[in-house]
């Protein structure tokens, strides 16, 4: 994929999500009115889970406790029973024990809104800080996950070995005013269509600008 033509593929990718629902960590944005604390923890628990367990979860535990102080009051043990089966469920709970105990005694209960004090959290690292920033504050970042990593090198936009990798080349090469909205444009598109392991591309409107780099089957 050419670099004149990412903005024109983002465009087909934004009319094409629309009919599949929205990823859990859109729901929980629009829910709690773009809520950073809310946000964090729904990222904490959405690594490598399943969209319908994360919002689940999330639902579980924000009906418990949905601000720092309140969240650190609930024993451990009620935590992970409200977030099971998310994956790492106890190590996530931990962390959230740890996360609301720093924001209470070093930011007076916010949430930063920068990466570099973001990943210093536990269990935080820079996709959750890059998506908190941008979902929650609306600053830029490049939130890159399995899909935006994966989507951009099928396409041929970047080449890289991993998401760090990834991250920084977008930083580099893609167009500022598409930082924000990529993740939310590509996890959709990399669940539903293009897929890690035989992508739909009978069914892909991107083929004129697509690569297909490392695809060996599809249907």
């Amino acid at each position: 994929m050419r670099q004149d033509q990412i903005t024109a593929a983002l465009r087909v990718v934004k009319r094409e999500i629309r009919q599949w629902e929205e990823p859990v960590l859109g729901v929980v944005s629009r829910e709690s009115h773009r809520d950073p604390f809310r946000i964090l923890i729904a990222c904490l628990l959405s690594l490598r889970t399943k969209d319908k367990t994360t919002g689940e979860a999330s639902g579980r535990l924000f009906a418990l406790a949905y601000q720092p102080a309140s969240m650190l009051a609930l024993p451990l043990q009620k935590i992970e029973q409200a977030i099971y089966p998310a994956c790492f469920y106890r190590t996530k709970a931990k962390s959230i024990h740890a996360i609301c105990r720093r924001l209470l005694r070093d930011y007076g209960g916010a949430v930063p809104d920068s990466i570099e004090e973001l990943v210093t959290l536990s269990g935080v690292g820079r996709k959750t800080a890059n998506l908190v920033v941008t979902v929650a504050f609306g600053k830029p970042g490049i939130c890159v996950d399995i899909h935006v990593h994966r989507i951009s090198n099928r396409w041929g936009y970047v080449k890289t070995k991993t998401p760090e990798e990834t991250e920084e080349a977008l930083r580099q090469k893609l167009p500022k005013p598409h930082w924000i909205t990529l993740n939310d444009l590509l996890v959709p598109y990399g669940q539903h269509l293009c897929q890690p392991v035989s992508p739909f591309c009978s069914q892909c409107k991107l083929t004129a600008y697509c690569d297909r780099t490392g695809v060996t089957r599809s249907r």
